[in-house]
């Protein structure tokens, strides 16, 4: 078996290593080599190894930045960059190792990465974001490419906007080795109990999912047997952010749908359209915005408090957010309500202690009743009018906003967006500013959709006008990547970006933030928190539409300069012969 010592030169927390990690290893498994893997920073680290006495077959060099070419006169060496390893791996170990090139057997002593028998190894999977559109199947992707490589067999079920598909069965999952739940919203894992359970964020599955791999498979089963439960209890959250998006995820469709509802009813009926009672243009208003835009805060709220304390949190969280909602104190107070509520009720449930034959009361009489009172009483005269003071300052603001007031907040929104990607960033901007429709305030709302279009499209012109700097896979990409943009799917860029990080996010950061403040300025309103360029053919769904487009073509632009002038042309790793 050959030996490959990769000695990599980035920061331990640099998405790149892992990235480059997680190829490398997935790789090396497929072709039987043993790896060993070092971060070394030191300006020699070849002088390193050949000082630890190691035998191996060839050496890797990689850092941020192709480091400087060492010379070796026993093995073959490589210096080249890790973007280039992550996305070139199979080429970059061609070079090291060519089909006809004698092997030097290494030492008995040279380290070894175990990998176990492939063929015994059956994993089963669960991917979900809070929108279910790009990251629920982009991990699903990753995660099956991963199993792939590393010569396992694996079924993902994505629990994606229009439900789940691919669903495990109950077969799968007891002959299942591991379990992967790769999750940003609420995904119940009592199904799972007593196998090998791991629950991370799909971010993690789709940069490192041979990582998460090897992880899985060397958890320990969970003691809890399968059967052995009743009600078996819920995982444990990872925290507020989960929650919160839990609740957004639930509340986008009621926010679309009554949104395009009532651009409909202003079509047909104009800006009076609510005011005929009778008409059809009434009655569109009366869906959309008097029934589904008033529940989506009571929504929002309610499934907040489910994700943390399951179903006995549902009922006190619609109450508060429905409060919330009466009393005016609009998307803040729903988030109040929501996380009140949840933290209140397994509070509850922890201190509240029945005999077993009462048991059943719990949970559908005795939690909703006191923490539906308890949230009411407070949402009404504690926290409802301190938040409806706040966000009556804030709908002032933004409505009274003077020029200079509207390019910076479009700069902060349109950046937040392009930053990580549909990461905590750019959800916090999308919830703020989709929290705000419920307010009548639509100015935000377009700023950050159209933001978040700039960076796939950047990237899918780029790759086609810059051909010398994007690699064949992401010039072919390019036209998908495209298409993914127009639809207000950020997580097109993902791609990109994690191939080359320290130059297209700061790029692409740049060119959103030009569109939010182009949009933010030039007042550009929108009814609906989704859609992309395809929200253009509904009638007064977006204000501005001439100047929307053109916000949007201009921060691309500004995106692809800057992509030009930061990226490289792609250079070709020459190894050094011995």
């Amino acid at each position: 078996m050959s030996t490959l010592l990769v000695i990599l030169q980035a920061p331990a927390e640099a998405p790149i290593l892992r990235l480059a990690k997680g190829a490398l290893e997935a790789e090396a498994t497929r072709r039987g080599l043993s790896l060993i893997i070092k971060v070394d920073a030191s300006a020699d680290p070849v002088a390193v190894w050949k000082s630890s006495g190691e035998s191996v077959n060839a050496v890797l060099l990689a850092g941020t930045k192709a480091p400087a070419q060492p010379v070796s006169a026993e093995v073959p060496v490589i210096a080249t960059d890790l973007a280039r390893v992550s996305r070139e791996t199979g080429h970059v170990l061609d070079q090291l190792f060519p089909a006809n090139a004698p092997v030097r057997p290494a030492s008995a002593s040279t380290p070894v990465v175990s990998t176990e028998a492939a063929s015994s190894k059956f994993l089963v999977g669960v991917t979900s974001c809070p929108t279910g559109i790009a990251h629920t199947f982009m991990a699903a992707e990753s995660l099956l490419r991963g199993a792939k490589a590393m010569g396992y067999t694996m079924k993902v079920e994505t629990r994606g906007s229009v439900g789940a598909k691919n669903e495990l069965t109950e077969e799968e999952i007891a002959k299942a080795d591991a379990v992967i739940v790769a999750a940003d919203a609420n995904v119940e894992t009592a199904r799972f109990a007593g196998k090998r359970l791991l629950e991370t964020g799909t971010k993690a599955a789709i940069n490192d999912a041979p990582g998460l791999i090897k992880e899985a498979l060397a958890l320990e089963p969970s003691a809890t047997q399968a059967g052995g439960l009743k009600t078996p209890p819920k995982a444990a959250r990872t925290g507020v952010y989960k929650h919160l998006m839990t609740g957004v995820s639930n509340m986008l469709p009621l926010v679309t749908a009554g949104g395009l509802l009532i651009a409909l009813a202003f079509a047909v009926g104009g800006i009076y359209a609510g005011d005929n009672e009778g008409t059809f243009a009434w009655a569109l208003m009366q869906i959309g915005g008097a029934s589904a835009f008033a529940l989506f805060i009571p929504v929002l709220a309610g499934f907040i408090a489910f994700s943390i304390a399951d179903r006995p949190g549902l009922a006190p969280g619609l109450i508060g957010g429905m409060l919330a909602s009466q009393i005016g104190a609009g998307f803040l107070g729903g988030l109040a309500a929501g996380f009140f509520a949840g933290y209140l009720t397994r509070w509850l449930n922890g201190k509240i202690n029945l005999p077993d034959t009462l048991q059943g009361l719990k949970p559908v009489l005795i939690l909703p009743l006191l923490s539906s009172l308890i949230v009411g009483l407070g949402m009404i005269y504690v926290i409802g009018p301190p938040v409806k003071f706040i966000l009556d300052g804030l709908s002032a603001w933004l409505n009274n906003m003077q020029e200079g007031s509207a390019l910076v907040l479009g700069l902060l929104l349109g950046g937040m967006m392009a930053f990580d990607m549909g990461g905590p960033v750019n959800k916090s901007a999308y919830t703020f500013s989709v929290g705000l429709l419920a307010s009548q305030i639509y100015v935000p709302m377009a700023a950050v959709m159209a933001a978040g279009m700039v960076p796939p499209l950047a990237c899918a012109l780029a790759a086609n006008l810059f051909r010398n700097k994007f690699t064949a896979d992401e010039r072919q990409a390019s036209k998908a990547t495209a298409i993914l943009g127009i639809s207000f799917i950020t997580e097109g860029a993902i791609p990109y970006a994690a191939a080359d990080p320290f130059r297209v996010i700061p790029c692409t950061v740049l060119g959103s933030a030009v569109t939010g403040a182009i949009s933010m300025v030039l007042g550009c309103k929108l009814m609906v928190p989704h859609g992309g360029v395809f929200v253009l053919a509904i009638p007064n769904a977006i204000t501005q539409g001439m100047g929307y487009v053109a916000a949007i073509l201009i921060g691309t632009l500004v995106s692809v300069g800057a992509l030009y002038f930061a990226k490289r042309p792609l250079k070709q790793a020459v190894p050094v012969a011995a």
